[in-house]
């Protein structure tokens, strides 16, 4: 990309443009998008919806993550942090909705009239700290809740994106200027990198401790639509992006939440 004659690179440095944070947001946005074709079969029970909620859910997370990348690229990092604290709160409220979900569908109570109100737009969606609270709260999620808990790194994410968001330094000011000498822009690039993984293996970690149907692959399926019979124990099988993430992400950064997910899911992680 170039202003003028000078390009972006000129103006940030390669140390900037070639940063790993970009990789690895390809890396989460590629993820969300084979999440959100291969859950889409997946009815969500308590609702009138015809097709899954995640899917339109995680579809739009993808492209929040898509839009942090692009802005970062322009080395606009204030912006990008009113992005990340967006992608913490839909990342939260799909882990409430299913939650929610689950919690209050039964066949006494067939359509769940908070969720289905939120979809049809004629109610709003519980307040961050309503929604962080129900699911801290959660007895369900409680051991990936108290393995997330170990360090109070999503409280410090918190505080980043509300100072970013708000202007409350004037360092935040800075973050948002590309123009400027800024000799800690590689250091806040990597507060970015840490915090979008944290957040990242946040999500994955309630939603699969929630939904591990949602890491099949799709072999069972195929077997069925070409009226064959699925070879024993496929409907465990693990989808390969799921796997790819979970071995190079997961298993990398916090093998107690993968050890965790796998002794408490029929799927066949390795």
């Amino acid at each position: 990309m170039e202003i003028g004659n000078i390009t972006i690179e000129d103006k940030l440095g390669k140390e900037f443009t070639e940063h790993k944070v970009f990789v690895e947001l390809t890396a989460y946005s590629d993820f969300y998008e084979s999440l959100s074709f291969s859950i889409m079969n997946w009815m969500s029970q308590g609702t009138k919806a015809f097709s899954n909620l995640d899917t339109y859910t995680i579809s739009s997370i993808k492209g929040t993550v898509n839009s942090i990348s692009e802005i970062l690229q322009k080395g606009r990092i204030n912006d990008s942090y009113a992005l990340i604290r967006k992608y913490f709160d839909s990342t939260l409220i799909n882990i409430y909705s299913n939650l929610y979900l689950q919690d209050n569908f039964s066949i006494d109570n067939f359509i769940v009239e908070q969720i289905d109100n939120w979809r049809k737009g004629t109610d709003t969606i519980p307040e961050f700290r309503v929604i962080s609270k129900y699911i801290k709260e959660s007895q369900s999620l409680m051991p990936i809740t108290d393995l997330l808990k170990k360090d109070d790194r999503f409280k410090k994410i918190r505080c980043r994106c509300n100072d970013n968001t708000h202007y409350n330094f004037f360092h935040n000011v800075l973050l948002n200027d590309n123009e400027i000498h800024n000799p800690k822009r590689i250091k806040y690039l990597d507060a970015v990198s840490f915090d979008m993984k944290s957040l990242f293996i946040q999500h994955f970690a309630y939603l699969f401790y929630l939904n591990d149907h949602y890491f099949m692959s799709s072999d069972y399926a195929d077997y069925l639509n070409l009226v064959m019979t699925p070879e024993e124990d496929s409907q465990y099988w693990v989808a390969p992006y799921i796997q790819k993430a979970f071995e190079e992400i997961i298993i990398k950064e916090r093998p107690d939440i993968a050890k965790e997910i796998k002794e408490n899911s029929k799927m066949k992680l390795k």
